[in-house]
């Protein structure tokens, strides 16, 4: 069995939760009483929403790699595997934030958060599914090439 080093869901869980909680800290102010919030109470909140992207992620990449019929597409991806794996996030990302602004109503934006229509959907999530994925994706490839490269000069 190869090193779970290898696989790449390992890589997109790790990267993920890196990246999103730190952007979840960085878009705290444009969610209604993340400021004043204690801060234990805020880190809990910015963990749960990372665990969700985090999840988002891996759903993403397992229907992409269903349809791509590899796991292995994100070291080449077709522009339709890329965008699909975005697609999935964003989808995901607006049904949430939808749902959680304006059904529970759990959270609210700030008035430092710009919609986007028609949704109502935060400016900051939506660009969250572009930026974090991507970079996910290119770390994950960089890693486990990089992986293999090594392996070969041993």
């Amino acid at each position: 069995m190869r090193a779970i080093t290898y696989q790449p869901e390992f890589n997109i869980v790790v990267f993920s939760f890196l990246l999103h909680f730190v952007w979840e800290f960085v878009q705290a102010p444009t969610y209604a009483g993340m400021i004043e919030m204690n801060h234990w109470d805020g880190i809990k909140l910015c963990m749960s929403a990372t665990f969700g992207d985090v999840g988002f992620a891996l759903v993403a990449f397992g229907l992409t790699s269903l349809a791509a019929r590899t796991r292995q597409w994100f070291l080449r991806p077709a522009a339709w595997q890329y965008l699909m794996y975005l697609g999935i996030g964003i989808g995901l990302t607006v049904g949430f934030e939808y749902y959680y602004t304006q059904v529970s109503l759990r959270w609210t934006y700030s008035e430092l958060m710009p919609l986007v229509p028609p949704f109502g959907t935060g400016l900051s999530p939506l660009l969250q599914w572009l930026v974090v994925p991507t970079v996910v994706l290119w770390i994950t490839r960089r890693q486990i090439v990089g992986i293999k490269v090594k392996e070969t000069e041993q």
